[in-house]
């Protein structure tokens, strides 16, 4: 199996792993449900390339997620490994245009992790928030406010930048 291949050559770098195994996502070598099953019983440093491959495969090709892939990323948002936590987010981020009906749960994990120790968990969790708000079934939400008091109490400026360009990107949409 190609994603067992890659995994465990040792002499393969991370980053090159999750090139191969993307590219093989989405060209159809592999499927996204393979990657999932084979994440499920897999360490944590393999779990995290996986959802690393699937990261990088929504973010060039949104399209070819499902609500499973969705609901995957959404259950990764809660685990104790932050690398986990963040590629979920980000997947979440990518694919969320295509599912805005099933967010509620996934936005509820994503504010949980707003308030985690790690910066980049944090980064993550906001890149995905503003990606849901600035959806039209969102963005005269209250999730609004919730992310306006968020930013306003976040430390990192890095963090702040992403709320603040997404309340100017509703601000701007709502003045049309």
């Amino acid at each position: 199996m190609l994603i067992d291949e890659v995994l465990n050559n040792k002499e393969i770098k991370s980053k090159v792993k999750t090139e191969l195994l993307s590219t093989a996502l989405l060209e159809n070598d592999i499927t996204i449900n393979q990657i999932m099953d084979y994440s499920k019983e897999a360490k944590i440093s393999i779990m995290g390339t996986c959802m690393e491959v699937l990261e990088a495969a929504t973010s060039e090709k949104p399209g070819i997620a499902t609500p499973k892939l969705l609901e995957f990323a959404e259950n990764n948002l809660s685990v104790q490994a932050p690398r986990i936590k963040w590629e979920s987010a980000k997947v979440i981020g990518n694919i969320a245009h295509l599912f805005p009906e099933q967010l509620e749960i996934p936005v509820k994990h994503l504010l949980e992790n707003t308030s985690h120790e790690g910066t980049v968990v944090r980064w993550s969790a906001a890149y995905a928030l503003t990606k849901i708000v600035s959806l039209p079934k969102y963005s005269n939400s209250k999730l609004v406010g919730q992310l306006k008091e968020i930013a306003a109490t976040e430390d990192k400026q890095s963090i702040k930048t992403i709320y603040e360009k997404a309340f100017v990107s509703i601000q701007t949409i709502e003045e049309r």
